[in-house]
């Protein structure tokens, strides 16, 4: 009798603490390590619920009892119902349209943050697509992906104190970037209202192609956009191919769209195994996943140059297959990449969940600048004030010296900490870099990926003596470069330039694609959405296609960023439009809109087209030459080569027998390039000679624009070799004979004495130059000393 008691009670606490739901998905990877802290506290909230041992009723809900699939895929158990928890079954726990009841039991300052962050609004990519159609909201950044607002309490915003004072000062500053509150972009219009209104075609581009990539859906089922939704985009592992390939026999490893394994990535700390591979961080391709449009700023970090082109061949002849419905070069990566950096190891939490409170590009979500942690060749990043190369202005922030800290958010500690040792950096606005530590004049980086690296501030490289000569001339004699432009305007060494976008929506014989920012808005009390479900129920009027007019990566032009600095610049939105009615015309053909009264433009408009500064993640530590820049018409803004190569877009070319003086001899011809009627120039020209602006430059800040005046006069130095070539080797007589003499003496001048010859001409002109006037100088006192002023008298009196 008491074995069959004892028996009892072991079988009954079996039961209790084993894991019903594994039955049925034996063998599936554990969502984190079961000795972690995370699991321990997964486990105890399962016991709480009286669920001992099941850790996936925690996140999935679900009735545990049942093994039949209909049953236990349903409901939630009753502690849950009372408490914190799931309110039913969640097939997809990170859903940001539930994930305050799963991922917020214990982040819950994440999660609050989430709903008004960048990835979740798409503000940013909203304003710019309204601006490409007519300036619809105007520098507003008012509409996103659906309606909310900034929490009332200024001290809800996440961060330390300096940051939220820096933050308030900056949204008082740029108020139409910071906006308190946003509504839902208008819907998607019908064939019939676009007859009417033709621009009304930018909510169909916007929502069948540009929303996708927002947090609160699970984007496109296409290679390389497989993804989860809210947390699950970045935390959950997806392949490129999108299979499972993991060991739960009921999850389809044939089946594209699954994550690869059951695993949560994240910090240093969270191992996650793929077949006999161990790693940990976020996957830079996790993120390339979103970021390969607009900016490009995923694939340029690996590398990736978009190519119209399918080579290379593979065994079997096959062209390159698409990569995120692209075709890719491999040009050189980002450093930070080649030192095994993940993009995390860079921006902090608040740069990609948020901190609770609205902002409308890029430029309003992040923090951090290349200055934090690399300093400058005269002061140790902690020497530096709060808000350097983060102005807003066009002087270099004053103040100071920023520090370190020792202390952290509590909330922060939830993922892997280490070491502060002498402290933790600080960001431009004055939050602490949790990875980043000081270590007397050093800084060790702990990456997620497990690796530490110790970093040498340019101010100890200095001291070092381990700075180049040409490192030492750009960011220590010259001043300027480091206090007006950010260190990648010159580190970065080539951008992805897709000039000129070319959108057509075609409207015709009831064509209709997935409306994916409708499909997000449809969820269910399971956190799916429509899109998750069945994205045919979402079809509205119309389908979207884009081409480009040409592709180029070196070199990129410069202009005037939103924080007052000189930055690499590419095309943004430059978006031009044709519209296909029902009947199959045009309705807008080629059409760039024209925005009165804005970017140095009158009541004719100006091109709503727009090249965008930008930080293009294509870093290098090797710069770009000095002539790249200082003798470059694109740099300066005036296009390729001045924009001499594009004959005049605004006219039609047709291509056919014709005559010598041009005329078209036959009569049925067609048209080879159809004209862009509101274009006069190429595309990447966005100033003339005279300084006149072409197309607007950045307009999400009030700062962005093309260099003016004053900063084109020091940055243009075209021509220069005339200056001495016009006198040689007979334009001078002293001149003449120096050619002559090395002439005779057999020198050979490469760039080598070419370079010396000037060093010495510089020297030896400024030397003459200023002993020329100590001389003269000294004549003159010397006359005004000795000369008889009773000598002068008797003259003018003869």
């Amino acid at each position: 009798m008491i074995r069959f008691v004892l028996l009892l009670f072991f079988t009954l606490s079996f039961l209790e603490a084993s894991n019903s739901c594994t039955k049925c998905h034996e063998g599936i990877e554990d969502i984190r390590d079961p000795h972690s802290k995370m699991m321990e506290a997964i486990y105890k909230v399962a016991s709480k619920a009286g669920h001992k041992g099941n850790d996936c009723i925690v996140c999935h809900g679900g009735n545990p009892q049942s093994m039949v699939k209909e049953r236990a895929h349903s409901g939630t158990v009753n502690y849950f119902k009372e408490h914190e928890g799931p309110k039913e079954f969640y097939p997809a726990p990170g859903s940001s349209w539930i994930n305050q009841n799963t991922c917020g039991m214990c982040h819950k300052e994440q999660v609050g943050a989430q709903m008004n962050s960048l990835m979740m609004t798409e503000q940013g990519k909203i304003q710019g697509a309204l601006w490409s159609f007519g300036g619809k909201e105007g520098y507003e950044h008012t509409a996103g992906t659906y309606a909310t607002k900034n929490p009332s309490d200024p001290h809800a915003r996440l961060g330390t104190k300096t940051y939220r004072d820096y933050m308030q000062k900056l949204a008082k500053l740029e108020p139409q970037a910071f906006p308190a509150e946003m509504h839902e972009l208008a819907a998607a219009p019908t064939a019939e209202e676009i007859e009417e209104d033709p621009s009304l075609a930018v909510y169909t581009y916007l929502r069948q192609e540009c929303l996708r990539c927002h947090t609160g859906s699970k984007g496109r089922f296409k290679r390389g956009d497989y993804r989860g939704i809210g947390c699950a985009s970045c935390h959950i592992p997806y392949s490129n191919e999108g299979y499972y390939e993991g060991n739960d026999r009921n999850i389809s490893k044939t089946e594209r769209g699954h994550l690869l394994v059951h695993t949560i990535q994240s910090s240093r700390k969270a191992k996650v195994k793929v077949h006999d591979v161990e790693y940990s961080g976020v996957p830079v391709e996790t993120c390339s996943t979103c970021h390969n449009r607009g900016k490009r700023i995923g694939v340029s970090y690996q590398g990736l140059m978009e190519t119209e082109y399918q080579s290379t061949f593979d065994d079997e002849g096959n062209g390159q297959p698409k990569l995120h419905t692209k075709r890719y070069m491999h040009l050189q990566e980002d450093v930070h990449f080649q030192k095994g950096m993940l993009c995390q190891d860079c921006h902090t939490s608040n740069d990609m969940h948020g901190d609770g409170f609205l902002g409308g590009a890029n430029a309003a979500a992040v923090e951090v600048e290349c200055q934090d942690c690399h300093g400058t060749t005269s002061k140790y990043p902690w020497e530096l004030p709060i808000g350097y190369s983060d102005e807003f202005n066009t002087t270099a922030a004053t103040g100071e010296p920023r520090g370190t800290t020792k202390t952290m958010a509590e909330y922060l500690r939830m993922g892997t900490t280490h070491d502060p040792k002498d402290g933790y950096l600080l960001t431009a606005r004055g939050n602490p870099l949790i990875h980043a530590s000081k270590d007397g004049n050093h800084v060790i980086m702990h990456l997620a990926s497990g690796k530490d690296i110790e970093l040498s501030p340019l101010k100890a490289l200095k001291e070092e003596e381990k700075l180049s000569k040409e490192a030492l001339v750009a960011m220590d004699q010259i001043s300027a470069h480091t206090d007006n432009m950010e260190c990648y305007t010159c580190h970065a060494t080539w951008a992805p330039q897709c000039y000129g976008c070319h959108v057509k929506i075609d409207y015709s014989e009831g064509k209709q694609n997935p409306d994916y920012l409708a499909a997000s808005h449809d969820q269910d009390i399971h956190g799916t959405t429509g899109g998750m479900r069945n994205l045919k129920d979402y079809l509205v009027d119309g389908k979207v296609t884009e081409t480009r007019s040409y592709l180029r990566w070196e070199d990129p032009a410069l202009s005037q960023n939103g924080e007052g600095r000189i930055s690499p610049t590419i095309p943004g939105c430059q978006t031009t439009i044709t519209v296909i009615g029902k009947d199959g015309k045009a309705l807008l053909q080629n059409h760039i809109y024209k925005i009165p009264n804005v970017e140095g433009a009158g009541e004719e408009g100006q091109n709503a087209i727009d090249m965008a500064p930008v930080q293009p993640h294509t870093i290098s530590k090797r710069s770009r030459k000095c002539e790249s820049c200082h003798t470059s018409d694109k740099a300066l803004g005036l296009g390729i080569d001045g924009g001499k190569y594009f004959k005049d877009p605004s006219q039609t070319t047709v291509i056919d027998l014709m005559t010598a003086s041009g005329k078209i001899l036959p009569t049925i011809i067609d048209e080879q390039i159809p004209r862009i009627a509101n274009l006069k120039n190429d595309y990447s020209r966005f100033i003339d000679e005279n300084g006149t602006q072409l197309m607007t430059v950045g307009h999400h800040w009030k700062l962005s624009g093309p260099l003016n005046a004053e900063q084109r006069s020091k940055l243009d130095r075209r021509g220069v070799c005339l200056s001495c070539h016009q006198s040689i080797p007979d334009g001078d007589l002293a001149v003449g004979a120096m050619s002559h003499m090395a002439e005779m003496a057999g020198v050979t001048i490469d760039n080598a004495t070419h370079k010396d010859i000037l060093s010495k001409t510089l020297h030896l002109s400024a030397w003459v130059q200023v002993l020329g006037g100590i001389f003269i100088g000294g004549l003159l006192i010397y006359y005004i000393l000795t000369r008889d002023p009773k000598k002068k008298n008797r003259r003018w009196k003869k």
